[in-house]
């Protein structure tokens, strides 16, 4: 049971990881100087698609650091 829960933190590590890097940058650059950048702020489905799973797997991750931290499982 130990290594599963080892196995799970480090897909869970490594897929955070892919998952926050594929989000969009949320800087306004440039184009907060005139407040340009809110004309093209929407959200798509994907990228709230994105953020649900990328808060799965973040919860997942937090899971399996408790458990395998607080020794609970052994």
């Amino acid at each position: 049971m130990l290594t599963f829960f080892w196995i799970l933190q480090v897909l869970s590590a490594s897929l955070l990881i892919v998952l926050i890097l594929m989000h969009s940058p949320k800087g306004d650059g440039i184009a907060g100087i005139g407040n340009a950048a809110q004309v093209f702020s929407s959200q798509k489905s994907a990228e709230k698609g994105l953020n649900k799973l990328t808060g799965i797997v973040a919860a997942v991750f937090v899971v399996c650091v408790f458990l395998l931290g607080f020794g609970i499982i052994k």
